[in-house]
């Protein structure tokens, strides 16, 4: 247990990094611009970690880092970017609060990672949350930033599950054993959604943009701590916690979005959007692992002390 829980706030950094990237990208960054925002954001971050790591793919990694790259970093990043300037803070981030859901069934198909009963009731909690968040007319809700919300979080899930199946186990040099460290995967992947945005980058939106100080500052931010160290506090999660555990530590990437928004960014939320927020979180929270096994214990508790308070009649009638 004292294992397991220490690998929790090394995996925190992540999600609270990328809550605050929403409100970052939303006050900072140049609108318009979702590919270059996401080259910048992934090619350098990538390149730092191999100066770093001084470590290179070998055999099929070429092809997997260029597969996660695409889905992790470079799509993902281009859509996420695009979200973040169409969408309130809350709502960006809040969308992104289902992807737990998301990987726990395709971790059920890739890893063969059954989801149990509480699982099930806790995704369908957790939609009807986002249903009530979005269907409020109180606040606009720009439609082609909830569908790149939505295209980022399933892109992303199947992503991070394959990343898990891929590097279990995985070794970056067999005849000396050993294994491939969290940094090397992710600078290859980041180096990788790098370069194949760029050309796509060039072609569509022609000359990058001109970056005032804010905006160098906001992308250092999303470079360094929201990317580089935040996707390699993610996949050592990955590596060490369940697809579960990681989920549920993945809630306070909504938590901090929406903080962000409502204190710093002066955006509110309607009694309605509040109910929406607090049944996703139950949602998600019902279906993780801790509280199945929370739920256990307490009915395991409850079955002993009945049988204690039967045991003096068991005397009795013998």
């Amino acid at each position: 247990m004292e294992a397991t829980f220490r690998w929790v706030p090394v995996t925190a950094i992540a999600p609270v990094a990328w809550g605050a990237t929403y409100f970052v990208t939303h006050r900072f960054l140049p609108a318009d611009y979702p590919l270059y925002g996401a080259v910048i954001r992934a090619l350098p971050a990538g390149l730092l970690l191999v100066l770093v790591r001084r470590t290179l793919p070998r055999g099929s990694w070429w092809w997997r880092s260029l597969v996660l790259g695409t889905l992790n970093m470079g799509a993902f990043f281009a859509l996420v970017y695009l979200a973040a300037q169409v969408l309130p803070t809350s709502v960006a981030s809040t969308i992104m609060a289902t992807a737990p859901v998301m990987m726990m069934l395709i971790a059920w198909a890739a890893l063969s990672e059954r989801p149990r009963a509480a699982h099930l009731a806790g995704a369908g909690i957790g939609i009807g949350g986002v249903c009530l968040l979005l269907l409020d007319g109180a606040v606009a809700v720009d439609l082609s930033g909830v569908l790149a919300s939505v295209a980022a979080m399933l892109m992303s899930s199947l992503g991070y599950v394959l990343a898990k199946k891929w590097s279990a186990g995985v070794r970056a040099d067999p005849a000396a054993d050993r294994p491939i460290d969290v940094f090397s995967l992710t600078s290859w992947q980041l180096v990788a959604g790098g370069v194949v945005l760029l050309p796509v980058a060039v072609a569509v939106e022609g000359r990058p943009p001109a970056l005032d100080g804010p905006a160098l500052v906001g992308f250092g931010y999303v470079t360094v701590v929201a990317t580089a160290l935040a996707f390699a506090a993610w996949f050592t999660g990955l590596r060490h916690l369940s697809a579960g555990t990681v989920g549920l530590i993945g809630l306070l990437n909504p938590v901090t979005g929406v903080l962000l928004g409502t204190v710093i960014a002066d955006e509110t939320l309607t009694p309605q959007q509040v109910c929406g927020l607090v049944l996703v979180f139950l949602g998600i929270l019902l279906g993780q692992p801790a509280t199945v096994r929370l739920v256990a214990l307490l009915r395991a508790a409850r079955a002993a002390r009945a049988r204690r308070a039967e045991e003096p009649a068991s005397l009795c009638t013998g």
